[in-house]
């Protein structure tokens, strides 16, 4: 069994101190660090941009997992790249208004590793074309824009056929769920296949990062 691998989201951190924030969940037992990027249009919130994540870039060596909540990726695909980017994901929904095969391509020409994701309105079938292109996959267990919103145990169909497919064609392929993932959640999604954990609320507004962290990963 693939080890459980936990990416805090910064989103959720006090950006008044944001270095101590990256620098505790790390020292915390952190595996990556997720930024949520939203741009108004395609998520009803703006969040930042790739000038935090070249910040981000400067306080860490984690790997940076960039989940990009906005429309025409494609375009804004370089500067995320440039920024120190270690991982991109876009979505599928055709909101995010980009050619979704010639995307991945992009972003793995940048060097990246390169996912996809859907919201939880939007049906599997819809990004399994793009299956064979991916490194990572993302399931939203909440609709995407605002941090603390309940976990959605719906959306673990969606997990449940990405590791099938994984399993028979691609065991290299992560499979990540993010949205309302507390200790509770996480083994919800850890048995239905998941094995990346995003998670905002529950670790930044602990008392205890790496009391949390274990708590995710063990539970």
């Amino acid at each position: 069994m693939r080890s459980i691998l936990i990416a805090p989201s910064i989103l959720a951190a006090d950006f008044s101190r944001l270095g101590d924030e990256v620098r505790r969940v790390e020292e915390a037992g952190a595996d990556w660090i997720h930024c949520d990027i939203m741009d108004g249009h395609f998520v009803d919130n703006i969040s930042f941009g790739s000038g935090m994540v070249a910040t981000v870039r400067k306080l860490t060596t984690l790997p940076l997992d960039i989940h990009l909540m906005i429309q025409h990726p494609d375009h804004y695909l370089p500067r995320f790249i440039d920024a120190g980017a270690n991982s991109i994901t876009v979505h599928v929904e055709p909101e995010s208004k980009h050619d979704v095969a010639k995307t991945l391509e992009q972003i793995r020409g940048g060097g990246c590793r390169a996912g996809l994701t859907l919201n939880p309105a939007t049906p599997f079938a819809q990004l399994e074309p793009y299956l064979a292109q991916l490194d990572l996959l993302l399931v939203m267990t909440v609709h995407p824009g605002f941090g603390g919103q309940p976990f959605r145990a719906d959306q673990m169909e969606k997990v449940r056929r990405a590791r099938d497919w994984k399993a028979k064609n691609n065991p290299a392929l992560d499979i990540e769920v993010d949205g309302g993932i507390n200790p509770k959640t996480a083994r919800v999604s850890i048995e239905n296949g998941a094995n990346i954990l995003v998670a905002g609320t529950s670790i930044f507004k602990s008392p205890d990062y790496a009391a949390e962290i274990r708590a995710l990963r063990e539970e």
